[in-house]
């Protein structure tokens, strides 16, 4: 099995000055390479509202774990392809005839321009969304994600990133473990991993803070109630501020918790997820301080699952390559797990990465899953 990520839009960027125009043939990172004031530009579209994409990431139900030599699993269908490379043709010295792709060919991807939204405007009409239901017969196999592609660092939970993709990864892989469970995501972003733990949880919380996000999370949960409401599966979007002493419970606001959710959160949650949310030092100190309060009000014992990527930076401090936010992540962890409150112990262990790989993208060595193991002395 394994996820093929589609995306279906593209741009291309015809400059004026300082003027933009978005075509059907541009890819979007050509438009801040090449444009003089980028900066500019990006206050401008963060003015109106980001970029907003539609990607669709099939389900290919035929992998298999097999090992390859750099112990990450493949797919058999992957396997099949790379080993088709024996067969090629060569020519009379034994070099490979490559086959070149005529230069000019007609694609057969659909040109769509990226919709610019106001965080206020609904990103799908209905119309939208039936002409994308209608699309293909596997659309059961099909989860599709609304998405930016460059944000500044205060809206980085409406890309999509590595980290994720490792975390649905390892759900998919033990999707029996969370059979029937409640499940709260912290830090949730544009809800994919939320959605994927849909199809094998009862129950999952989704939450974030933002309602620009969290309304772009629910519109994706929207997108794609066809994988998980078949199965009596929920997904309820919540705000959670790790800054805040609580939950939000202002009925006022559309994105709060009733006192019944949080009653229920407590009663039955047994597994916590986190994806790639550890960059900021100040909030991954409050990631761990919710995490230790939550979990303190756990009926049940509990176990979290935290995937990080280890992105490693030039320091002016060390002058240097160095890591800060994934050796303050690593700090964090250590002082959980040596923690002695006489109400919680924590035992910190990382997950190894040989499980079968479901989405298509690069699993690279600095991508990491953690697992905190909760339980009462």
């Amino acid at each position: 099995m394994t996820f093929r990520a589609a995306s279906l839009i593209e741009c291309h960027a015809g400059m004026v000055m300082d003027q933009v125009t978005f075509r059907s043939d541009t890819v979007l990172s050509d438009v801040h390479l090449l444009l003089p004031n980028a900066c500019h530009l990006m206050k401008r579209l963060n003015g109106v509202g980001q970029p907003v994409f539609i990607s669709k990431f099939r389900i290919l139900r035929d992998c298999d774990e097999k090992e390859p030599s750099d112990g990450s699993p493949v797919c058999e269908r992957e396997t099949a392809e790379s080993s088709d490379v024996l067969n090629v043709p060569r020519d009379e010295d034994g070099d490979l005839e490559v086959v070149r792709r005529p230069r000019n060919t007609t694609s057969n991807r659909d040109a769509v321009c990226p919709i610019i939204l106001s965080q206020s405007v609904p990103a799908l009409t209905e119309q939208d969304e039936d002409s994308e239901e209608d699309e293909e017969d596997g659309a059961r196999d099909i989860i599709k994600i609304e998405h930016t592609m460059a944000t500044p660092l205060e809206d980085v939970g409406k890309q999509i990133w590595r980290g994720a993709f490792l975390l649905t990864d390892f759900i998919l892989a033990h999707s029996s473990m969370f059979k029937g469970a409640t499940v709260l995501d912290l830090g949730a972003g544009t809800g994919l991993t939320s959605i994927v733990m849909a199809t094998v949880a009862k129950m999952v919380y989704c939450t974030d803070v933002g309602e620009d996000l969290l309304s772009m999370c629910q519109r994706n949960v929207t997108l794609n109630k066809q994988h998980f409401e078949s199965q009596e599966s929920e997904i309820r979007v919540r705000q959670l501020d790790w800054m805040a002493s609580d939950f939000c419970t202002d009925a006022d606001l559309e994105f709060c918790w009733t006192e019944a959710e949080v009653e229920d959160l407590h009663d039955n949650t047994t597994f916590l997820i986190a994806a790639d949310v550890c960059y900021d030092d100040d909030l991954t100190d409050a990631l761990f301080r919710t995490l230790y309060r939550i979990i303190g009000n756990l009926r049940h014992p509990s176990t979290t699952y935290i995937s990080i990527e280890k992105r490693l930076n030039f320091t002016l401090r060390h002058m240097d390559v160095s890591c800060e936010a994934y050796d303050h992540f690593r700090h964090c962890l250590d002082e959980l797990q040596q923690m002695t409150d006489g109400k919680t112990n924590f035992l910190i262990e990382p997950v190894k990465r040989s499980f079968p790989q479901f989405f298509q993208y690069e699993r690279v060595e600095q991508l990491e899953l953690w697992k905190v193991t909760a339980e009462r002395p």
